[in-house]
Parts: C-alpha cells; sequence; structure tokens
C-alpha cells in the first residue's frame, strides 16, 4: 500500500519523543518483520486508528510504500468503537516484571528497543547517610541510606566481591520489593 493513500489521525492521543522516535525508527529499520505483527490499523477512510508513530517513522525512514501486510483495515468497527480503540491500543496493561528482565535479558537491548529501565541518578557510596534518586516507571523515588563507617567499608567490599556496581545492586533490590 502506499503511505500517500493513508491519513495521519489528528486526534491521535499518543506521541514519540525525539529519542523515543529514534528508537522506533532504529527498530523498523533492524526489525521490520513486527510491522507485519503490529500492523498500522486503519478506518474506511484510510485514516490511522493505531500506529499513528510506526506511520511517522516509516515516513521519516523514506517509505513511499509498504507491504499490504503491514497495514490491517478495520472496516467494522462504529464511531465509538473507532474512538475507543485509539486510546485502547495505547494504554499499557499489566506492569514489567523486572527482575525476570534483568535476569533473562541484556539491558542494552532493551533500552535499544524502547524499553525505559529504572534510571538511578546519584548513587554515591564514598561516605554516610546517601541519599539515592530514582526514576522507575516515570515515578521518582527517593531512598535514603544511613551507614556507618564500618558498615559502608564492608558494604563497598561486599559490592566489589560481587562484581556489579552499585546501579545493579539497587535495581535488583528494587524489583524484587
Amino acid at each position: 500500500m502506499r503511505l500517500s493513500e493513508i491519513k495521519t489521525n489528528p486526534n491521535n492521543p499518543r506521541v514519540l519523543k525525539d529519542e523515543k522516535f529514534k528508537k522506533l525508527c532504529q527498530s523498523i529499520t533492524d526489525f521490520p518483520k513486527m510491522m507485519k505483527l503490529r500492523p498500522i490499523i486503519i478506518d474506511s477512510d484510510n485514516m490511522i486508528l493505531g500506529g499513528n508513530m510506526r506511520f511517522k517513522a516509516l515516513k521519516e525512514l523514506k517509505y513511499k510504500e509498504v507491504p499490504d501486510e503491514w497495514i490491517k483495515s478495520a472496516n467494522e468497527l462504529t464511531e465509538d468503537e473507532k474512538r475507543r480503540f485509539i486510546v485502547a491500543d495505547n494504554v499499557g496493561f499489566g506492569e514489567w516484571d523486572y527482575d525476570l528482565l534483568n535476569n533473562e535479558w541484556n539491558e542494552l537491548d532493551l533500552n535499544e528497543w524502547g524499553l525505559d529501565l529504572p534510571v538511578y541518578d546519584n548513587i554515591d557510596f564514598s561516605g554516610k547517610n546517601k541519599e539515592i534518586d530514582t526514576d522507575f516507571e516515570g515515578s521518582n523515588y527517593s531512598f535514603k541510606l544511613e551507614y556507618s563507617e564500618n558498615e559502608y567499608l564492608e558494604l563497598k567490599e561486599k559490592i566489589q566481591s560481587i562484581g556489579k556496581t552499585p546501579e545493579q545492586i539497587f535495581y535488583n533490590a528494587l524489583i524484587s520489593l
């Protein structure tokens, strides 16, 4: 199908900005089979109901035409069902099992594929009573660690013996809560 025949949805409530959009473009470049498995959904007027960002990425990547299986028609939907689909298609149900992701998947791959993993900033074990700020699924959590000089030395030694960074240790600890 020619992309020029498809209309973007002016009422699309979902956007991808900068880095996320670049990751989507890269994902389509690296794994185009995904488009067949998760096609752009259009109505009888060829207006996009689902997949506006994938469509935008295809245009950015200079596609003029795509295989028909990358587009799926949802002609049978009522106007109310179309409106519901536009939102429901973008709602993320469920939660990630961060422990499983951490143990079974490569963090760099997950990041490259667009999954936001918790970010840990300002982790510093150089003294006592340190604040740790995190960004966990878009919410900020703050942890304050209080430890004596002896506890600090013991903690530092244990972390070094495990061979992981403090960030990895806290990531594992947080996902197991």
